[in-house]
C-alpha cells in the first residue's frame, strides 16, 4: 500500500511539475532563451493568489482566470520591450539579461513581502479523500486537475491554432518561417507571454499546497530546468513526462532513502540524462 501511496503522490506532484516547466520549456525551445526569471514569476503568481485570498477571500482557482491574461501581458511586454533587443545575441547575453530581470523582480518581492514564508490556508479546510488506506488531500486534487487543464489548453493551442502552428514552425526552422511570412518578433513575444502565463498560473496552484517565499524562486527554476532536460525541450508531452518522472524519483527517494536526498537523486538523474539522452524522453536530436 505504501508503494501505491508513493505512486499517487508522484502523479499529483508530477502534473504540477509539468505545469511549472512547460512555459520554461516553450521559451527555451522556441526562443533559445534560458529564462531565469521564470522561477520568480511562479512566486509572483503565488503571492497574487495569497494576497487576493487574504484581502478579499477570492479562492485561488478563480484567481487563475485573472492571472493567465495578466501574466501573458507581462511576458509579452518583457519580450517586446527588453528581450527582443538582444534576441539574436549569443545565449550568454540573454542569460545575463534574464538573470538581471530576475534579480530585480525577486528583490522587489523580498522588499514588499520580506523573506518570511506565508501559507494560503483555505477556510474551511477542504479535507482529504481516503480509499483503501491511500489518502489524497482535496486541494491537491483540484490543483492537479487545473494543471492538467492548463497543459491540455497549451497542447490544443500548439496543435489546433494558427498561432500554435506558427510557433512550431519558428521552433523547427526560423528562416523557413520567415520566408512563409511569419512575423518572428510577434511569435517570440507570444511564446514568451504564454510561458509567463503558465508560470503565473503554476504559482497560483503551488500556493494552494506549499508555503510561499521569494526564496523559493530558485527551487522552482531548478525543477523546471530538470523537467525540461528529462522530458525534452518545447514539447507539451515532454514536460508532462519529465514532470512525472521527476516527481516519481523524488517520491521514491524521500520514502526509501530520506527527504534530504530527494533533490540529490533528481539532479543525479539530470546528469545521467545529459550524458546518455540529452534530447530527453520524447525529444528529438537537434533540439537539446
Amino acid at each position: 500500500m505504501l508503494a501505491v501511496q508513493v505512486l499517487i503522490n508522484a502523479l499529483v506532484l508530477g502534473c504540477l511539475y509539468a505545469c511549472i516547466a512547460i512555459g520554461f520549456s516553450l521559451v527555451w525551445g522556441v526562443l533559445n532563451v534560458i529564462n531565469l526569471i521564470h522561477g520568480s514569476m511562479i512566486v509572483l503568481g503565488a503571492y497574487l493568489a495569497w494576497g487576493l485570498y487574504q484581502a478579499f477571500g477570492v479562492p485561488p482557482w478563480y484567481v487563475l482566470v485573472a492571472a493567465a491574461p495578466a501574466f501573458f501581458v507581462l511576458g509579452y511586454g518583457i519580450q517586446r520591450l527588453i528581450l527582443n533587443r538582444v534576441i539574436t545575441a549569443p545565449v550568454l547575453v540573454t542569460l545575463t539579461l534574464t538573470f538581471g530581470l530576475d534579480l530585480i523582480l525577486n528583490n522587489a518581492m523580498i522588499y514588499l513581502f520580506k523573506a518570511d514564508y506565508r501559507k494560503l490556508t483555505l477556510v474551511p479546510p477542504m479535507g482529504s479523500i481516503s480509499v483503501m488506506g491511500v489518502v489524497v488531500p482535496v486541494d491537491r486534487l483540484i490543483a492537479t486537475a487545473a494543471a492538467l487543464v492548463l497543459t491540455g489548453l497549451l497542447y490544443l493551442i500548439m496543435r489546433r491554432s494558427r498561432i500554435g502552428r506558427a510557433i512550431v514552425a519558428v521552433r523547427l526552422d526560423r528562416d523557413a518561417a520567415v520566408l512563409m511570412g511569419v512575423n518572428i518578433s510577434n511569435i517570440y513575444a507570444i511564446a514568451f507571454g504564454l510561458g509567463a502565463a503558465l508560470a503565473g498560473c503554476a504559482g497560483v496552484l503551488m500556493a494552494m499546497i506549499f508555503p510561499i517565499s521569494a526564496l523559493t524562486a530558485s527551487t522552482y527554476l531548478g525543477k523546471a530546468f530538470v523537467v525540461c532536460v528529462l522530458g525534452g525541450l518545447g514539447s507539451v508531452s515532454g514536460a508532462l513526462a519529465g514532470g512525472l518522472l521527476l516527481a516519481l524519483i523524488e517520491g521514491v527517494g524521500a520514502t526509501f532513502i530520506g527527504p534530504a536526498h530527494a533533490t540529490t537523486l533528481s539532479f543525479a538523474l539530470l546528469i545521467v540524462f545529459l550524458i546518455v539522452r540529452p534530447q530527453g524522453l520524447v525529444g528529438r536530436k537537434g533540439f537539446e
